[in-house]
């Protein structure tokens, strides 16, 4: 049983950076898809970003061309670069891994336990 432990988050203005790292308890390079979900009390969960054990990469389309998701399969760990970001960004952003990864996450296998991003001036 692989744990994720998301790292992180913070509280940052709008405009600026963070770049969030999830490691994991044991290799992942088995696990086709690792990402980024993120969710807002009282919303549902939303998939931000993942990346597959092939190379390929998916983006919500919020978050395209300022975030950026990369897995390392021999550090077992997965990054989301985040940039210009906005105060809807604002959330829990949860890793997870699995199969596949769908839009809510239900098909995951593997969760970490969240990392809070507060994008505000």
């Amino acid at each position: 049983q692989v744990q994720l432990v998301e790292s992180g988050g913070g509280l940052v203005q709008p405009g600026g950076s963070l770049r969030l790292s999830c490691a994991a308890s044991g290799s992942i390079a088995s696990i086709n898809a690792m990402g980024w979900y993120r969710q807002v009390p009282g919303q549902q969960r939303d998939l931000v970003a993942a990346a597959t054990s092939d190379g390929s990469t998916s983006y919500a389309d919020s978050v395209k061309g300022r975030f950026t998701i990369s897995r390392d399969n021999t550090k077992n760990t997965v990054h989301l670069q985040m940039s210009s970001l906005k105060p809807e960004d604002t959330a829990v952003y949860y890793c997870a891994g699995g199969g596949m990864l769908g839009v809510r996450g239900n098909e995951a296998d593997y969760w970490g336990r969240g990392t809070q991003v507060t994008v505000s001036s």
